[in-house]
């Protein structure tokens, strides 16, 4: 199968006002003249992307307003998307996190993250497999999932659950495509450093994160030449196949004691007048 070719393409991007998403943009419109459509709930932010793309990189951009926690917001995304049959590929990035104690994780934190990470991915993917099957048009879909869902971390239990949701299903999908010109891919990164990140939870997880700009080059990469699942990072992807061989409780009981450090190193800071 040949290489995803980008240029003068239409690829769309959830999640592009922040970010992973919005780095994925920017490298998309400077390094491989993609025309975008970019997707998020910040109309201001999308706003201001567009404006900077199109002046400076000198691509066609369109944006989409919309809060994917919202059955009827994906559905109307979609159907705008599809309208005028131009669409190439589209990273699905969106998502939301939560970092402390699950017990702390109300219900309705919890519905937003399952509707945002889990319920709208499977949406957005199934509408866009049968259009590309039924088509027979050239193209992809990059989700982007998490390490976290080869490796739950403790404390964020929920978060991890959502991210093997996504990677189970878009891999074992994988296997039922027809259109040899159409892929699935799963990018699986680690920490990155993003507004999802910034919180003072994270502080103390800093040195682990991967600078966005690397993390956005290598899933494009990765999306380009149609990898089924990838791992960003010569560390991470040295890490994942040692730790295969290591027994998961142990793994985890270790990554638990560093987050839950951090977690207590956080409280403390927000505890001093």
């Amino acid at each position: 199968m040949s290489k995803l070719q980008f240029k003068n393409k239409w690829v769309l991007v959830t999640g592009a006002s922040s970010g992973l998403g919005e780095e994925m943009a920017r490298q998309l419109a400077f390094q491989h003249g993609t025309n975008l459509i970019l997707l998020a709930r910040r109309k201001d932010k999308l706003e201001q992307l567009k404006a900077e793309l199109e002046n400076a990189a000198g691509v066609s951009v369109k944006i989409i307003v919309a809060d994917l926690s919202k059955l009827h917001d994906v559905d109307h995304a979609i159907d705008q998307l599809l309208a005028d049959g131009q669409l190439y590929a589209a990273i699905l990035n969106a998502g939301v996190t939560y970092f402390g104690k699950h017990s702390e994780l109300t219900w309705e934190q919890f519905q937003t993250m399952l509707q945002t990470n889990v319920v709208s991915v499977v949406r957005f993917t199934n509408r866009l497999v049968s259009h590309f099957e039924s088509t027979g048009k050239e193209g992809g879909v990059l989700i982007v999932s998490s390490m976290a869902a080869l490796f739950p971390v403790p404390f964020q239990a929920a978060y991890s659950g959502t991210k093997s949701f996504i990677l189970s299903f878009a891999t074992a999908l994988d296997n039922e495509l027809k259109n040899p010109g159409f892929s699935l891919s799963v990018y699986a990164p680690g920490g990155i450093v993003t507004e999802m990140t910034a919180g003072d939870n994270f502080h103390d997880l800093q040195g682990w994160l991967m600078p966005v700009k690397q993390a956005a080059k290598e899933g494009i990469d990765a999306f380009r030449n149609r990898k089924l699942v990838y791992v960003p990072g010569v560390i991470n992807r040295v890490g994942n196949f040692f730790l295969k061989f290591l027994p998961k409780r142990f793994i985890m009981g270790k990554m638990g004691k560093v987050y839950e450090k951090s977690l207590i190193k956080a409280a403390d800071r927000n505890s001093k007048p």
